[in-house]
């Protein structure tokens, strides 16, 4: 177990030798504090930001990734293509030369990791503490898969609106969940969500996702503002003061389209295989 937990940590270190660049973080804004009434107008436009886009299916496009733990800053350039709600690949690739050294793939309920350098392939559960040992953050896949995508679907409805607050431009909605409370930050002149905290409920923080940088995509005779620059800020064990993990992601380019993508993990047949759901020890703690 030591063994393997020690070649899982030599290919977090392999993934992620491209360079410790300036980490990019995603600029915070001000929390809207004055309060204003659910209007039907406002209501409208939380009813068009909640629904994201559904006429956007894929993505395939190509970022810098960014990865924040409290012990290590990493970069890497990875190509991502992504079905909403379904399968996503990521091709991530290190130095100058661009060379290929992992191949990621996620489907709903399995993750594989080919190590292309040695010959390895990680498999294992789809969860969250799985997508934690290789991107980083402690996230569900949908939400991951969301975020990716940079448009986040919310499913609760109008009335689970607790209140309004408006301020510098901005609408912050703040709805009550099973779980606790979402804060939604739109902007209501481009209807964007530029971001979202996800609150236990206890009122602790334990997810913000940010979104800037938005460009007007065409997809199949629609236009849909999505974001370039995404920051996913996961806090540990749902407490601020034990530290955050964060992922950046900043698309060079991608386009969006209204069709799935074909998306297949070619298993590789020699490859020594390792259970990523065995592994003891979290590489980013």
């Amino acid at each position: 177990m030591k063994k393997t937990g020690f070649l899982m940590a030599l290919l977090i270190a392999m993934l992620f030798s491209a360079g410790c660049d300036d980490f990019e973080s995603v600029t915070r804004e001000e929390i809207p504090l004055e309060k204003t009434l659910l209007s039907p107008e406002n209501i409208l436009i939380y009813r068009e930001v909640a629904e994201a886009s559904p006429f956007v299916v894929s993505l395939d496009g190509y970022a810098d990734v960014w990865i924040k733990t409290p012990k290590r800053t990493d970069k890497v350039f990875c190509n991502i293509r992504l079905n909403r709600g379904n399968q996503a690949r990521m091709i991530v690739t290190s130095g100058l030369l661009g060379w290929p050294v992992a191949d990621m793939f996620f489907s709903r309920d399995s993750l594989y990791v080919h190590d292309l350098m040695n010959n390895r392939l990680f498999l294992g559960s789809n969860n969250q503490r799985n997508i934690e040992k290789m991107l980083g953050v402690n996230s569900g896949y949908r939400m991951l898969s969301e975020t990716i995508l940079g448009l986040v679907r919310i499913t609760e409805p109008e009335s689970a609106i607790r209140s309004v607050d408006k301020g510098q431009g901005k609408l912050l909605f703040t709805i009550g969940t099973s779980g606790g409370s979402k804060e939604l930050l739109i902007d209501p002149s481009s209807r964007t969500l530029t971001a979202l905290i996800i609150r236990d409920r206890e009122g602790n923080r334990e997810t913000e996702l940010h979104f800037r940088d938005f460009e007007l995509c065409r997809v199949d005779g629609k236009t849909v503002l999505a974001p370039k620059k995404i920051e996913m800020v996961i806090f540990r064990d749902g407490n601020e003061k034990k530290g955050e993990n964060r992922l950046v992601i900043s698309y060079d380019e991608r386009t969006l389209k209204p069709d799935t993508i074909a998306l297949k993990f070619p298993i590789p047949g020699k490859a020594r295989v390792v259970n990523l759901d065995e592994i003891e020890g979290l590489t980013w703690k």
